[in-house]
């Protein structure tokens, strides 16, 4: 498990974009059990190719006109109950 003062940031990457956290399996649960909708979730991490890649394209991606109708995020490694 990483120190979170290491992973804040990162979670702070996309929770200031709108992205919702989810933290144990009870949030995972009742994000995903429902069938009406779409949902993109990101599983976030410390690793370069979330940095380079998957923040920036999720920011860039709920920036269009069509988007998910849920969007969240779990940290690998870190929310290990979710």
């Amino acid at each position: 498990m990483y120190p979170e003062e290491i992973v804040a940031p990162m979670r702070t990457d996309l929770t200031s974009a709108g992205v919702k956290e989810l933290k144990t399996a009870e949030e995972v649960r009742e994000t995903l059990d429902t069938t009406e909708g779409t949902t993109l979730v990101l599983v976030n991490s410390v690793c370069g190719c979330a940095a380079a890649n998957a923040r920036p394209g999720v920011k860039i991606a709920i920036q269009n006109s069509k988007i998910p109708d849920k969007i969240a995020t779990v940290f690998a490694g870190v929310d290990t109950e979710a």
